[in-house]
């Protein structure tokens, strides 16, 4: 017996695939979807197999879909020219600082809006709501300015910072927190529990699905950006991987076309990563975060 004999979850079970046309539907949006996935996957694959070519194989027209020849040495040669792990080290530490405060200050926002409640708390969640609909690049200027007038700059800190204003994280969170049986708050209450402590003791521990999605969020977020730490870090012994990506590209230092693919490769792969090994908790808690 097939799995899709005993499907039951989903928008289509067994019982509607048993209809020709329902399961004709069923194939072609199978069919859809791989397509789909092979061209999102098709780019990616292609730096990876380019990069193993020798620079002749490279420049070769017309270009070779399977490398002829494969110097996987390369890649560790690139990597130590390029001085890459320092670059991996600046934007783990820039990742770990974001997560922390996207998932610290964000669901404490949720946390006040969907439970402590306190006066203008509605006008509040609506200016937040509202933010979602200002385009990003908009505040790049007021933002540098706080961040040059309070000697911030060429520091994690602001970026990190960002990360923990975030108005659709506080969205997810207060959904969330939404549908947290309130009878478990008001018994913490009675026993004479503190706000902060029924946050962090009771609250978080019952959020551990949205909490990863947020984590994998941020984590993609502050991996891929580049603008604001372009503009904030100017010392280059601060370089995160993107900005060491551009500077490859538009900086003063030639560079071969197959060093540069590699170092498109190692940008890429913590996100490919990233999203192999937690798709299912992403895929759950964006159900959870969005239906609550």
């Amino acid at each position: 017996m097939s799995r899709l004999d005993s499907k039951t979850s989903g928008i289509i079970n067994f019982l509607d695939l048993r209809k020709p046309s329902v399961k004709a539907l069923y194939y072609i949006l199978l069919l859809i979807s791989c397509c789909i996935a092979f061209v999102c996957l098709a780019p990616p694959l292609w730096v990876f197999l380019s990069s193993l070519k020798n620079i002749k194989e490279f420049a070769q027209v017309p270009p070779t879909i399977i490398p002829h020849t494969f110097e996987p040495q390369k890649i560790i040669t690139t990597w130590k020219t390029l001085n890459f792990t320092k670059y991996y080290i600046n934007s783990f530490i820039l990742v770990a600082g974001s997560v922390v405060c996207a998932i610290v200050f964000n669901g404490l926002a949720g946390y006040v809006i969907s439970i402590i409640k306190p006066r203008g708390y509605r006008f509040v969640f609506n200016l937040i709501l509202w933010s979602l609909m200002i385009p990003a690049t908009i505040n790049l200027v007021p933002i540098f300015k706080n961040i040059v007038a309070l000697k911030l700059n060429n520091s994690y800190i602001p970026l990190w910072l960002s990360y923990g204003a975030n108005a659709f994280y506080v969205l997810l969170f207060k959904n969330f927190f939404d549908e947290i049986p309130r009878e478990i708050i008001e018994a913490a209450k009675i026993d004479g529990c503190p706000n902060l402590r029924l946050f962090y003791k009771i609250v978080m521990p019952l959020s551990v699905p949205i909490i990863i999605v947020v984590t994998i969020f941020s984590i993609n977020a502050s991996w891929s950006d580049f603008l604001l730490p372009y503009i904030v870090l100017k010392n280059r012994e601060s370089y995160t991987v993107m900005i060491k990506i551009y500077e490859m590209s538009f900086g003063n230092t030639w560079m071969s076309a197959d060093m540069k693919m590699l170092a498109v490769l190692y940008a890429i792969l913590p996100p490919v990563v990233l999203v192999i090994f937690f798709q299912k908790y992403l895929t759950q808690g964006v159900v959870i975060g969005s239906l609550k």
